[in-house]
């Protein structure tokens, strides 16, 4: 097996350094700022899960603007900090979106050719191995074509993914995407979710893939190969200070892998997604009897009970990681 590395990116919204430089580029916030950065301190049970539940992992690139949580230990062997200015090219810093530090992951220093790409809301809750993210060489994940849909909001999703489309249905025929790779596509472990892929066959362009709110696998070489494919729009988009409608995200990458055939199926429940809100005891319950291998923990709502909120969540952490990592200080 080879080594495979995870890259993790975290900011802290309450750096007031930080808050001062973002300031001088955005006047006018948007309204969904305050979640958007809004850090609800349970990092470090993200670095305790990685500690117990995947011990394997060669090397963590904690990606960062500068700022630094207090009680991590930064002489950890397996921790690598990358500052935006360490792999971001020059021009395109400073930068407030994830999208332009997503899009450059392959150019941090020592990165493995394998990697998992983690958000600051995914966690790992009970154990997963090296072959839950690589098979022979390849990433796990799930080939589902679903509809394009903008929910009415201005945040912009809709049009960084179908940039991500645009790219990758310039690259891949559909057809031949299909041929070429049927039974990796109509697998058993989508379940019911191969209806969706179905019903959208007629279509000639892939609209959507599925994108299932996880810790995604990344080869290094496919940045690469994209890279050198539509390097313009890619430094274009690299440029964006704050999110845009010319953004690509991470995704671009993912896609390609699949429509490439360059994946190894997995199972759609491998992950779940939750909305935090004021009532969370569907996911408290979930965490504390490890339902999934991974959850994502979205921030959407500016008006939930923060502090309750936060406690709850600690506590049920605390029930299955209440020991220290080697990670904190």
């Amino acid at each position: 097996m080879e080594k495979i590395d995870f890259v993790i990116t975290w900011v802290d919204g309450s750096d007031k350094e930080w808050q001062k430089e973002k300031a001088k580029y955005k006047k006018v916030p948007s309204g969904n700022d305050v979640n958007r950065y809004r850090d609800w301190d349970i990092l470090k049970y993200w670095f305790r899960a990685v500690e117990k539940f995947a011990p394997w992992v060669n090397k963590i690139h904690f990606v960062t603007w500068g700022h630094l949580p207090k009680w991590l230990n930064t002489n950890n062997p397996k921790l690598h900090i990358v500052k935006h200015e360490d792999f971001i090219p020059k021009e395109c810093l400073p930068t407030f979106s994830s999208r332009p530090i997503e899009l450059n992951f392959h150019r941090i220093k020592g990165l493995e050719e394998q990697f998992v790409y983690f958000n600051d809301d995914f966690f790992i809750t009970k154990p997963v191995k090296e072959t839950d993210f690589f098979k022979n060489g390849l990433p796990c994940d799930s080939f589902i074509e679903t509809a394009l849909m903008s929910n009415g909001s201005r945040d912009k999703f809709a049009n960084v993914i179908l940039n991500n489309m645009t790219i990758n249905n310039s690259i891949f025929n559909k057809r031949d995407v299909y041929k070429k790779n049927f039974f990796k596509i109509f697998n058993i472990k989508n379940g019911i979710q191969n209806f969706r892929t179905l019903l959208l066959l007629p279509w000639p362009y892939i609209s959507e893939l599925y994108n299932p709110h996880t810790a995604d696998a990344y080869l290094k070489s496919t940045y690469e190969i994209v890279w050198k494919k539509e390097e313009k729009w890619l430094m274009d988009a690299s440029h964006n200070k704050f999110r845009g409608f010319d953004d690509l995200s991470q995704y671009v990458f993912r896609y390609y892998q699949l429509m490439s055939g360059n994946f190894t199926p997995r199972k759609i429940n491998f992950s779940h997604y939750f909305e935090l809100s004021n009532q969370n005891d569907r996911l408290v319950k979930a965490i504390k009897k490890q339902k999934y291998h991974l959850i994502c923990l979205n921030d959407s709502n500016p008006d939930i009970n923060y502090l309750k909120v936060q406690k709850e969540i600690k506590d049920a952490f605390d029930s299955i990681l209440p020991e220290k990592s080697s990670f904190e200080k």
